[in-house]
């Protein structure tokens, strides 16, 4: 106690009170002698109490200090010890203020007294550890200057901060009543640790940036360029190619392999990937350059897999990332991280195939999958469009004419495919349930049944999403690129971004399945309808083999004044359209954006699609987005001509389609936010020089 009393704490709190004591004493006296003096030293007393109280919540900090101080004076062997400890330790108050530190912290954080730990580590957040949490680990960096001769420089450091929230009175006596105790039973501590790890960061990055990138180039259009140029210069052309893509290579140091006449295997260190993602893959343009008397550019698929636990799992990465760039087109780049990908390039129009055999052998293995299982169902996206319909009626016929079970699901009729709809259930010569829900679907679909999914090939987008976990046998037919929200392991996948619509594609199939089915005029006229909304009237996306198909569907009894027809609207429609145009808003003189409600709208989608193939008629326009709100979701129609890749923008909110034609979904925002939404990315990709 003697040395207790001699301490600054005792002098501050025992002095007051005494004096207190006494003055309350003569205040009772002067009661008996005199009322007014009494008044008075009582007035005196408050004001003193008062300023007692002010004078300690100015002091608390120094108190709070000199308590910790008396703390460790009482124990001189720990406090050398956490002195030199070689691992910075400093000890704070609840607002971060730093008490106490070791020789360690100072000497990275230099004088500290009277200073917050933000002040000295500003990414350290404010609230160091929340209330109802006793233990916190942070990551920092930490800029620390330093001289080297007469120059200041700095270096970064980087620390694993680990903090504990310390009650005082978990680890006190419950019986002590010292001065240090009552000070700090009301105020937590924190103590702080800094573990260097700048050396095992680098290590880490040296680690990374030696890892082995496993890569595959293939030239996509390698047999139709060389049908388009003389036999003499084939040999020349592909030898110009070769010394490109092995310039490339060897430019970050890597090695590239021919496997094919068309294929290269590459192999380089991944510390060279930013260098190549900075150039934005500038050998997709450079190919592009070769011209030795051919009049279509030719094109390259990259393909990179990357960080995989072993060599095997990056080449698998690489593998299906080929996958998706083939299937998006060709014309770019991929690179799979895991579960993440990455696009670059697909700027350039999908090339129309003129090769048959792909449609040959995809239509001679969907009948053997339709031979195979007794039940068949057909489904298309939600909010099914002409397109989707026209290609489910094909496929409907197909199984029939095979002897097989077929339904098509569909939970709402819209205004786009009615008319349609209507003529074929009037017709007589279908079964009731050739159209059924999802409850319906569902009830039938099991293990035994094939599912065809058509017009889309992201799993979130289908009629019936449950119907993919209710079955393994899943063939996809679709004209949109794919994503990596594809539906997975299908066991037929045809999914080709050249076609303008899902009916060309299966106008092609019909035409290859040896017993070749005989359609109807009036399904005939659903998938005649189908292409023409696709490619707005023949004028999008539209090459030979869609109007090869168009013919075929002719030479079935596609009637066009019947197709007509079934595309016109109301009056209203054509209002709500009109007014849609007319308050579109151009933004950077470049992009369209216009908004409608699908409220009491029928088809409202079908809708928007029109609005922005519309709005690309204004001049200066090089891209148009149609925001549709129905059911709390968001529909974004995208159109462009030639100048902006729409898909690469859809890719954003999770959508897809083509170059041209694309489009996504927002969920739970308003048609004002999915605005500020579009705004803000069209302004992010074109500071990056994206479109």
């Amino acid at each position: 106690m003697d040395i207790m009393k001699k301490t600054k704490i005792e002098q501050y709190l025992q002095r007051p009170l005494w004096v207190l004591l006494i003055l309350v004493f003569i205040d009772v006296v002067f009661f008996f002698l005199d009322i007014r003096c009494a008044v008075i030293l009582a007035v005196v007393i408050i004001a003193f109490v008062i300023f007692q109280m002010v004078i300690y919540s100015r002091s608390k900090q120094a108190i709070v200090k000199e308590c910790m101080n008396f703390m460790f004076e009482q124990s001189q062997v720990q406090n050398y010890l956490l002195q030199q400890l070689p691992v910075p330790y400093a000890l704070l108050d609840g607002n971060g203020m730093i008490i106490w530190s070791n020789e360690a912290f100072q000497k990275i954080a230099g004088d500290n007294r009277g200073k917050s730990i933000q002040q000295i580590f500003n990414n350290l957040n404010r609230n160091l550890i929340p209330s109802d949490v006793s233990h916190a680990i942070s990551h920092i960096e930490y800029q620390k200057k330093y001289k080297d001769g007469d120059q200041e420089k700095e270096q970064t450091l980087f620390y694993k901060v680990e903090m504990n929230r310390i009650r005082v009175e978990d680890f006190s006596d419950e019986n002590d009543n010292s001065c240090s105790r009552q000070m700090l039973k009301d105020n937590d501590l924190i103590a702080a640790y800094f573990f260097d790890q700048t050396l095992l960061k680098k290590y880490m990055e040296q680690n990374e940036n030696q890892r082995m990138v496993i890569g595959l180039i293939y030239i996509d259009n390698y047999d139709e360029i060389l049908d388009d140029i003389d036999a003499v210069k084939r040999s020349m052309l592909i030898a110009v190619a070769d010394r490109k893509i092995n310039k490339f290579i060897q430019n970050v140091s890597g090695v590239v392999k021919r496997t094919e006449r068309d294929k290269y295997f590459v192999v380089f260190e991944q510390k060279y990937l930013d260098k190549i993602k900075e150039n934005k893959f500038s050998i997709l343009d450079e190919i592009k350059t070769i011209n030795l008397g051919n009049s279509m550019h030719m094109t390259l698929s990259i393909s990179f897999g990357i960080n995989g636990n072993t060599y095997q799992e990056s080449y698998e990465a690489a593998c299906a990332g080929m996958d998706l760039a083939l299937g998006r087109g060709g014309d770019q780049a991929v690179i799979k991280d895991g579960e993440d990908i990455s696009y670059y390039g697909g700027n350039c129009e999908v090339m129309e195939r003129t090769t048959r055999v792909k449609a040959r052998v995809k239509a001679h293995a969907l009948k053997e999958l339709l031979e195979s299982k007794e039940n068949v169902v057909i489904m298309a996206h939600k909010i099914p469009d002409p397109d989707a319909i026209g290609a489910a009626v094909g496929l409907y016929r197909l199984g029939l004419s095979l002897g097989r079970k077929a339904h098509i699901v569909m939970n709402e009729v819209t205004i786009s495919v009615r008319a349609m709809v209507d003529e074929l259930n009037k017709s007589g010569i279908y079964d009731e349930d050739m159209f059924i829900d999802n409850e319906q679907a569902i009830d039938i679909t099991d293990e035994n049944t094939l599912l065809i999914v058509v017009d889309v090939n992201h799993a979130n987008y289908t009629e019936c999403e449950e119907l993919l976990n209710r079955t393994k046998t899943i063939v996809i037919l679709d004209h949109h690129r794919k994503n990596k929200d594809m539906i997975r392991n299908p066991v037929l996948s045809y999914v080709e971004p050249y076609a303008s619509s899902t009916c060309e594609l299966v106008a092609e199939i019909l035409q290859y399945v040896d017993s070749k089915p005989k359609l109807e005029p009036m399904e005939a006229n659903a998938m005649y309808y189908g292409m023409l909304v696709d490619t707005d009237n023949f004028v999008n996306k539209t090459g030979v083999r869609t109007f090869e198909a168009a013919a075929y569907l002719k030479r079935n009894g596609a009637d066009l004044t019947k197709v007509r027809k079934m595309s016109r609207e109301s009056i209203e429609t054509y209002r709500i359209r009109a007014k849609a145009i007319s308050e579109a808003e151009i933004l950077y003189g470049r992009f369209a954006i216009a908004t409608l409600v699908g409220i009491g709208v029928d088809s409202p989608t079908v809708i928007g699609a029109q609005v922005s193939n519309e709005l690309l008629d204004i001049d200066g326009i090089e891209a148009s987005f149609v925001l549709t709100s129905v059911h709390e979701r968001v529909y974004i129609s995208a159109r462009s001509i030639d100048e902006v890749n729409v898909q690469k923008i859809m890719e954003e909110f999770g959508g897809g389609g083509h170059l041209t034609v694309a489009g996504a979904q927002l969920v739970d925002v308003s048609l004002d936010e999915a605005k500020n939404i579009i705004r803000e990315t069209l302004k992010y990709l074109e500071s990056k020089g994206d479109i």
